[in-house]
């Protein structure tokens, strides 16, 4: 029988903020039954392994990303939109490190397609209609940025920028200057 209160989205929000706490990678089923102090056989009936649950993690890091970063673009466009989704990513990892490592999670294709991974790839892409971007270019341009981002966030969170000057904030801004400089000149073939 399930234990009265536990339910696969408890036990998956548990597990997201589990995460934030000691990392993704030592998010287990038996780390989450260690913290509802249950065997690690009664969450058995909530998810199949520690996959499972990592998957649902990164899912709702995915879905929380993605509503962020629409709230943050209603009604804004060019470098402002960029800057603002720029922020989201960053923010989000400041706040959720856990969480935003699980959005990194390589996802089947099946899940991919059906996760809010689709709506952040759309949004991007709305994004670079305001730099009037046409393909195959568009798609060269969602990869920069989100290398550039994914990249920057990174570094910053491993403490790659906390031992020089200038400030990291300083080196935000002046990387989404130039980014935006990049869209609105991007090279011709």
């Amino acid at each position: 029988m399930a234990r009265v209160g536990l339910t696969p989205e408890r036990l998956i929000q548990a597990g997201a903020e589990l995460a934030d706490e000691v990392g993704f990678e030592q998010v287990t089923v038996s780390a989450l039954a260690r913290r509802f102090d249950v065997k690690v056989a009664s969450l058995y009936s909530h998810l199949r392994n520690s996959q499972d649950l990592k998957t649902g993690i990164a899912l709702l890091a995915l879905e929380e990303l993605a509503d962020r970063a629409a709230d943050a673009l209603a009604g804004r466009a060019g470098k402002d939109a960029l800057t603002a989704f720029a922020n989201v990513y960053r923010d989000y990892a400041r706040e959720h490190p856990g969480r935003y490592a699980a959005a990194r999670l390589r996802l089947d294709p099946e899940t991919a397609a059906a996760s809010a991974g689709v709506r952040h790839a759309q949004m991007t892409r709305a994004i670079l209609r305001g730099y009037d971007l046409s393909e195959p270019d568009q798609t060269h341009a969602v990869r920069m940025l989100g290398s550039v981002f994914h990249g920057y966030v990174s570094l910053e969170l491993s403490g790659g920028f906390s031992h020089s000057e200038p400030d990291s904030e300083e080196t935000w801004s002046r990387i989404l200057d130039a980014l935006d400089a990049l869209l609105r000149n991007w090279p011709a073939r």
